[in-house]
């Protein structure tokens, strides 16, 4: 179904060109970003800004007419010649060439929406864990306070070109071997707009918009991932003739971190436990990104590699309850440099215990079910 651009504007269809306009600069005041910051604003800005551009385009006002949508799939209703060269086959083309009319754009709207923008974001992994709301200046174009986007000091309407007549483009006949060929360009007065401010905006040069650096709050939610982007929308680039602006995209990128290193929502680190710990057992203490304080319990036995899963102390998931697992991966390490003493303490251990170095084989019976059924349930 056609979308109702008079309706979005509020005017009738038999409405004229001014009447427009001036439904348009009305609504588009109460709407703009720079004035209502609701995303519901932005929304209702950009829904009118395009009613506009389509209705102020005769050939897309003329689609509209016929009961089609200009901006839909296939550019709604059928014209004449439809399934043909348009406008009537050969003989169109040949006039164009030889003297004819050539078929016209007609002029582009003055009100083009803006572009978007990309902002980098530097967090810590601990505002990551948190979420976090950050101040940012942005160099960006923005609405024209002095004019209100209308690009004229006066905020009166622009007049009819005369040069083109309001078709924003000039026709011109030039000689060639195959004879008089018409040619068709942008009308230099207008620059195909069709219509000219008479008197251009002083700060904006009649553009509606000035260059601005501006601050803008940036809320990080926890959770957030390295790469991802926060949209902002209508906090982009206000477009020529007060256009709606472009959306903001913040990519936001987290430092490395001292301790842990990320995965998905879980978070890896390694404790280093010298050999006897490993051997007899032992407890350390970790502190996470919630400043909280936990027991990792070091089993007796333990071997190198292995890991031990603190369930739920990891990254929040995004926009979602619960959380990832913090993982301690076991670094065993070695003496070395060993005085008399130890090395006498540890030479006998050796004997009492019986076990020296070996080339494993997959023959080996010495890891029994239990002891990988232990080490199963510890990773």
């Amino acid at each position: 179904m056609a979308r109702d651009y008079y309706g979005i504007l509020g005017v009738n269809s038999s409405a004229t060109e001014q009447e427009i306009k001036k439904a348009y600069r009305s609504l588009a005041r109460k709407y703009h970003p720079d004035v209502n910051p609701s995303e519901e604003a932005a929304e209702k800005f950009k829904e009118v800004s395009t009613a506009y551009e389509v209705l102020t385009d005769p050939e897309k006002r003329r689609i509209v007419d016929m009961g089609g949508d200009p901006l839909a799939q296939g550019g709604g209703a059928p014209g004449p010649g439809a399934g043909g060269f348009a406008g009537g086959g050969l003989g169109d083309i040949f006039e164009a060439f030889f003297g004819g009319g050539a078929a016209s754009r007609g002029p582009r709207s003055r009100v083009q929406p803006g572009n978007d923008a990309l902002l980098r974001l530097d967090i810590s992994l601990e505002d990551a864990f948190a979420g976090v709301r950050r101040e940012v200046t942005v160099d960006t174009a923005i609405l024209c306070d002095r004019c209100q986007g209308t690009g004229s000091e006066s905020k009166a309407d622009a007049v009819t070109c005369e040069h083109c007549h309001g078709m924003g483009e000039v026709q011109e006949v030039q000689r060639s071997f195959l004879g008089n060929v018409m040619t068709t360009r942008e009308c230099p007065s207008c620059h195909g707009y069709g219509e000219i401010i008479k008197d251009p905006c002083s700060k904006c040069d009649g553009e509606g918009r000035v260059r601005s650096r501006r601050d803008i709050t940036v809320t990080v939610p926890k959770g957030i991932s390295s790469g991802m982007r926060i949209r902002m929308s209508g906090a982009g680039e206000v477009g020529h003739g007060g256009g709606p602006a472009g959306d903001l995209y913040v990519e936001v990128t987290t430092k490395e971190h001292a301790v842990f290193e990320r995965e998905g929502d879980d978070l890896h680190f390694t404790v280093r436990v010298p050999m006897v710990d490993a051997a007899l057992g032992a407890s350390v203490s970790i502190k996470g990104l919630d400043g909280e304080e936990r027991e990792l319990t070091i089993a007796p036995g333990t071997q190198p590699a292995e890991r031990i899963r603190l369930e739920g102390a990891g990254m929040p998931h995004l926009r979602r309850e619960g959380h990832g697992d913090m993982l301690a991966h076991i670094d065993v390490t070695v003496p070395t440099n060993l005085d008399e003493r130890t090395r006498a303490l540890l030479t006998e251990v050796r004997e009492q215990h019986g076990e020296t170095a070996k080339v494993r084989s997959s023959e080996d019976e010495e890891e029994s079910l239990f002891s990988r059924l232990r080490n199963k349930f510890r990773r």
